[in-house]
């Protein structure tokens, strides 16, 4: 009997959960097989079997375990069990006659007659039904109740004045996103400076190339890559955007590894893009859809969630209009995207609709200024709407000039 120990996965993790067992108590485990998912403070991985038997779990789904301690037993003596043959399904002769369905109540409502006839005729949903039949009966006037006032029950599948409190358990992910908001919003000076950017040039040139780059490249071109290119170039003119603040020290960074905020089913995720300063755009968008796969999956190493210098959140994917992001300690600064939305707008001193977004620089105020915090989204701001000035940071006309 061998034991399957939680491993060390960063110097200041001492427990993590477990998620999930993705083998069987009692099952057959191959040597290097996955059987659990465990999750940590800043990412989930997996756990393999060190040697082929016979599993034996030690700990429950939703268990918080230390590091070290035994997650599981592997009886490596045992014998591999004989796998039992797939039944073969006979031939048929010829494909059965297509049935068509009939709406009627789930086998597992209860009603009268008349009822089941109304719900299968006007295709009510039983969920949005309170009976008052006898042993929970839907009746004849329920059903009646409930088409007379559609859209009554706002919590689809709870019964109709329901007091009932559901409990859960915060997860090691959502602990560390709560602590981490509220020590940025205590230990930063933390301010927001907002501007708004016309976004015809780009999808202008996203509906003109979308297909073309679609070939060349295999991903498709998003608006991401357009807004990390613009960062890197604008971090790259204001340095202070890009710093750390480390005791008494300032650290500067020659480099743009810049994060982008991922939401998944656990909970926000910010994975790093390194040096974007000198990616292409296909790589940019080859690396976020690797990137947000993981972050789907809860494949992402703790390496790939830490390390950024800044941070990118795009709260337009939720339809929101403007935002105060907040920023990703130990950073200085996060650049909030939101909903892109046709506005009037005054051109050349005439109305024209546009599409508009506004866009939020949350920032530290100790290191940086608002010369730097105002320069530092002017600059992304004109790089979004002159995207030729993304490829060597400057007008062509003003560089043949000199200027």
């Amino acid at each position: 009997m061998i034991s399957i120990k939680v491993p060390t996965v960063g110097e200041s993790i001492t427990e993590v959960t477990l998620l999930k067992w993705t083998k069987k108590e009692g099952a057959w485990v191959d040597r290097d097989e996955v059987i659990a998912e465990l999750e940590s403070e800043k990412a989930t991985f997996e756990v393999n079997a060190e040697q082929a038997g016979i599993l034996f779990q030690k700990a429950k789904e939703g268990d918080s375990i230390l590091i070290g301690d035994i997650l599981a037993d592997i009886d490596e003596t045992a014998a591999k069990p004989a796998q039992a043959e797939a039944p073969v399904a006979p031939a048929q002769t010829a494909a059965p006659a297509a049935v068509a369905p009939t709406a009627s109540a789930p086998s597992n409502v209860k009603t009268t007659p008349v009822a089941a006839a109304i719900i299968a005729d006007k295709k009510v949903d039983t969920t949005q039904i309170k009976a008052s039949g006898y042993a929970g009966k839907i009746t004849k006037t329920d059903v009646l109740e409930a088409l007379s006032h559609p859209g009554k029950n706002a919590f689809p599948g709870q019964e109709l004045f329901t007091r009932e409190v559901r409990s859960e358990k915060m997860s090691n992910l959502r602990k560390t996103i709560s602590r981490r908001l509220v020590e940025s919003k205590n230990t930063t000076a933390m301010l927001t400076t907002f501007n708004e950017v016309d976004m015809t040039a780009i999808m202008n040139i996203r509906k003109q190339f979308k297909d073309k780059f679609k070939e060349a490249h295999g991903v498709n071109l998003g608006f991401m890559s357009f807004f990390t290119k613009a960062c890197a170039i604008a971090l790259s003119e204001w340095p202070s955007v890009n710093a750390f603040i480390d005791g008494d020290q300032v650290l500067y960074h020659d480099y743009a590894d810049i994060s982008i905020a991922v939401s998944t089913p656990r909970g926000l995720t910010v994975p790093v893009l390194r040096n974007v300063e000198s990616l292409s755009m296909a790589d940019v968008e080859k690396k976020i859809i690797e990137l947000a796969g993981k972050a789907r999956d809860s494949k992402l190493t703790a390496d790939e969630l830490t390390g950024g210098t800044f941070t990118i959140t795009n709260g337009g994917v939720f339809g929101s209009l403007m935002s105060t992001p907040i920023i990703n300690i130990p950073q200085s600064a996060i650049l909030g995207m939101h909903k892109i939305q046709d506005r009037p707008m005054a051109v050349n001193g005439k109305v024209e609709i546009l599409p508009m977004m506004y866009l939020a620089l949350s920032y530290d105020h100790r290191i940086i200024d608002g010369r730097e915090s105002v320069g530092f989204l002017v600059r992304v701001k004109a790089l979004l709407e002159s995207p030729a000035l993304l490829l060597m940071g400057k007008d062509p006309v003003a560089s043949l000039l000199e200027l």
